[in-house]
């Protein structure tokens, strides 16, 4: 059976952040080069036009990925800043986009903890209103955040290399060809990620709620 990305997790992280719009990647290869150029020769108007055009999606990634709004804004100020240094590495290989993303994953790393360090804090401070009596949608509401919660739990336990892989794969639908250009890794390397992810949440989210 197939384990799909929950598509609840960004939700309970910022409920009152509106969703991330994905805008097409628009120009293709030769805009894609002209912007690279300019990017390598110093143009800070070129990175304003690279943020215009890729702000959306890296944020969504972002808050796919760490579940939380503030570390998604962070991840994508830290990716803009690092474009002009980083943009050096790129080869050309796949888009611009695919590219961000990969320089976003790489800043990912400590937001990943301090996202998840934030997560289980709340999670504390909300398993105490589960002793107050509630109405029907109010309990129904708490069993909602409770499987988002959990799903979250469940993806804190991964290893970033495999979270970042999975995040890539199920919830934004890439190949795993795209994933590994993403990523610098070979794309055997991409599915072995891929498939342990998949084995371990199945692992957890089958293990009883108060099992250790």
């Amino acid at each position: 059976m197939a384990l799909m990305m929950p598509a609840v997790p960004e939700l309970p992280a910022a409920p009152d952040a509106p969703d991330a719009i994905d805008v097409p990647e628009v120009g293709g290869d030769d805009a894609d080069a002209d912007l690279v150029a300019r990017l390598r020769a110093g143009d800070r108007a070129a990175v304003e036009v690279v943020y215009v055009a890729h702000h959306a999606a890296i944020r969504g990634f972002a808050r796919r990925l760490v579940g939380d709004t503030a570390s998604a804004e962070d991840i994508v100020h830290e990716t803009f800043v690092a474009l002009p240094r980083a943009i050096r590495r790129f080869r050309g290989e796949g888009s611009l986009r695919a590219f961000l993303i990969g320089v976003a994953a790489n800043h990912s790393r400590r937001h990943v903890r301090s996202a998840t360090r934030r997560r289980r804090a709340t999670e504390r401070l909300a398993a105490r209103e589960e002793i107050q009596p509630r109405t029907v949608d109010a309990t129904a509401a708490l069993i909602t955040r409770q499987m988002a919660h959990r799903l979250w739990a469940a993806l804190d336990e991964l290893p970033i290399d495999q979270r970042v892989v999975f995040v890539l794969c199920e919830a934004e639908q890439r190949t795993s060809v795209e994933v590994a250009a993403i990523v610098g890794a070979p794309e055997g390397t991409v599915r072995t990620r891929l498939f342990h992810a998949k084995r371990k949440l199945r692992e957890m989210l089958a293990a009883p709620e108060d099992a250790p």
